[in-house]
C-alpha cells in the first residue's frame, strides 16, 4: 500500500521536527551548569600521548551569530578531542609513528602499519582538518593580501567566484567532508574530500582554507540547510591567516 502524504501534513511534520531540534538545544542550554555541563577538560578526553587538543585562538562565542557558541563547544571539546584521544590511542604501540608529526602521518599514511592504517587515517585526518579550520575562522574585518587577490582573480575568476565554487563542492558532497581551497602546482583550485581525509593525502593540492561539512558543524543552527551554512561561514573567515597560508605555500 502506498501512502499518500499531504502538502499540509508534510509541513506540519517538518515544521514539528524544527520545534523538537530547537527545544532539544534549549534544553541543553537550561541544564544544570548550561552549556558548559556537556564540557571535559583536553587532558581527560586524550590519554598521554604525542598528540594534543589545540586551544580556541578566540571564544567559543566570539563566531556568533553564523556560528553558534553551543555549536562550537560540542566541535571543539568533544568532537576533535575525541579524534586526537583516538589517534594518540592509535600509534601507542608505535615509537616511530609517535614521533612523527600529525602532517607527516596524513601525507605518509602508506608507511602506516595495515593493522591501524584506517585509525590513524580518520583520526590524523580529523585532528589536522580541524586544527587548521579552527585557525582558519575567527576575525572579522579581514581581507585577502593583494598577492592572493591576484592569484585568486587569475586562477579562479576571482574572490566571489572562489566562493561560490567551495560553497558548490562542499553541498554536492555527499553525506560528510571538507571542501578546499587549495595550491596546485603554484595555482590555486578548489577541490573537496570525504569525510576526514584532506588534500594532502591524494595529492590534489596543498590545503590554504577548508570548510567543514560534516552535519555536526552546522545543524543545531542549519538543521538541514548546507547551502546556509556555507554562506554565512564565509562571514567568520580569517583572510589574514589565510593569506599568510598562501604565502608559506608558495615559499616553500
Amino acid at each position: 500500500m502506498t501512502a499518500t502524504v499531504s502538502r499540509r501534513s508534510f509541513v506540519g511534520a517538518m515544521a514539528g521536527a524544527g520545534l523538537l531540534v530547537g527545544q532539544q538545544r534549549a534544553s541543553v542550554l537550561a541544564a544544570p551548569g548550561g552549556a558548559s555541563s556537556i564540557l571535559t577538560n583536553a587532558a581527560q578526553d586524550a590519554p598521554d600521548g604525542p598528540h594534543t587538543l589545540p586551544d580556541l585562538p578566540y571564544d567559543y562565542a566570539a563566531l556568533e551569530p553564523h556560528i553558534d557558541t553551543l555549536t562550537m563547544q560540542i566541535h571543539h571539546d568533544k568532537h576533535h578531542a575525541a579524534y586526537v584521544a583516538n589517534l594518540n590511542k592509535a600509534v601507542a604501540d608505535y615509537p616511530d609513528l609517535q614521533a612523527l608529526s600529525v602532517e607527516q602521518l596524513v601525507t605518509g599514511l602508506d608507511s602506516v602499519p595495515e593493522a591501524i592504517r584506517t585509525a590513524v587515517r580518520n583520526n590524523a585526518g580529523g585532528h589536522f582538518n580541524h586544527s587548521m579550520f579552527w585557525e582558519t575562522m575567527g576575525a572579522s574585518g579581514t581581507k585577502p593580501s593583494d598577492v592572493l587577490t591576484s592569484a585568486l582573480d587569475r586562477d579562479l575568476g576571482g574572490l566571489e567566484a572562489m566562493q561560490t565554487a567551495v560553497n558548490e563542492a562542499g553541498t554536492k558532497r555527499f553525506g560528510s567532508g571538507w571542501s578546499w581551497l587549495v595550491v596546485q602546482d603554484g595555482k590555486l583550485a578548489v577541490v573537496s574530500s570525504p569525510n576526514q581525509d584532506s588534500s594532502l593525502m591524494d595529492n590534489s593540492g596543498t590545503p590554504i582554507l577548508g570548510v567543514d561539512v560534516w552535519e555536526h558543524a552546522y545543524y543545531l543552527l542549519y538543521q538541514n540547510k548546507r547551502a546556509d551554512y556555507l554562506t554565512a561561514w564565509w562571514n567568520v573567515v580569517n583572510w589574514d591567516v589565510v593569506s599568510q597560508r598562501y604565502a608559506d605555500t608558495l615559499a616553500s
